[in-house]
């Protein structure tokens, strides 16, 4: 695979055999092209390729053992691909870490959020990242970053930045774990079922995030199971089956039979689904 460290401070343009220009105007903000992942004899993706724009958010969907996972993963630099090439701002990149990817703008919230209930607010929000001076804890000036983060995500539902993690709600959890993801200049946020077993109020909430990193011009990452999410947020789907991305574009062009068509058999016999918009524009 060639292309630059994501930790470099400049991305090296790719070599003239690959016809590869060193920045691309107006390219996607990632993109994927022929990702391979193998764990073993097992093939986990196969030539996938995927488009996600900035200021949208583009749905990851798929049935158990698709993939999704393993594609997250490979963006976020824990698995690494066998093949393919990964596009950062039309330009070649190699995500080897975490670091790699935190460094490009490439923040993910998995499942689990990974919090530290024994911790408050302000201290998950900068944990591993705490900001120091004259060599001692700023606690002023990480409260100050948590308040600032939190407003502008319209979080308002928190009764005190210094309250433990532990005595949040689920909805809750999640926009401190979504506050955490883009206090760093983030550029995408990958989010791994960001509404699983929320309630309803919860879930709108979370939901209400999710567009609003989009509108603020972040390109966001979903998945989830729930299509009703999705249709709900989501720009853009993606499909994975069986490692193979089998049908992506804007989530005007797709209905939930046919979404479900492709998780189910990797194909659909169904009419592409056409907008009032575009009928109307041709009558």
């Amino acid at each position: 695979m060639v292309g630059t460290t994501a930790g470099s401070t400049t991305a090296r343009p790719d070599d003239a055999s690959t016809g590869e220009p060193a920045s691309a105007q107006g390219a996607p903000l990632l993109e994927l092209r022929k990702i391979t992942k193998r764990f073993g004899p097992v093939q986990a993706l196969t030539d996938v390729d995927l488009v996600v724009p900035a200021g949208q958010v583009t749905a990851l969907v798929g049935d158990n053992g698709a993939g999704k996972s393993v594609l997250v993963k490979c963006i976020a630099g824990i698995h690494h691909p066998e093949g393919g090439q990964i596009y950062w701002e039309g330009r070649p990149v190699h995500i080897r870490t975490p670091r790699d990817a935190a460094a490009l703008g490439i923040e993910t919230v998995y499942q689990d959020l990974a919090l530290c209930d024994n911790l408050d607010i302000v201290q998950n929000l900068f944990l591993g990242r705490e900001r120091t001076r004259y060599l001692l804890l700023d606690e002023e000036a990480m409260e100050l970053a948590a308040r600032e983060t939190l407003s502008s995500l319209s979080v308002t539902t928190v009764r005190s930045i210094r309250q433990p993690v532990a005595s949040l709600s689920g909805g809750q959890r999640q926009a401190v774990a979504i506050a955490r993801a883009v206090l760093w200049n983030s550029k995408l946020v990958i989010m791994d079922e960001p509404t699983a077993a929320l309630g309803v109020a919860q879930t709108r909430m979370v939901l209400d995030l999710v567009r609003r990193l989009a509108d603020r011009g972040l390109a966001v990452i979903m998945i989830s199971h729930n299509l009703n999410d999705i249709f709900e947020v989501a720009d853009r789907v993606a499909i994975l089956h069986l490692g193979r991305m089998v049908a992506t574009g804007p989530i005007s062009e797709f209905d939930r039979e046919t979404i479900v068509d492709y998780m189910a058999f990797g194909r659909s016999d169904r009419q592409p689904r056409r907008d009032a918009s575009s009928d109307q524009a041709e009558r």
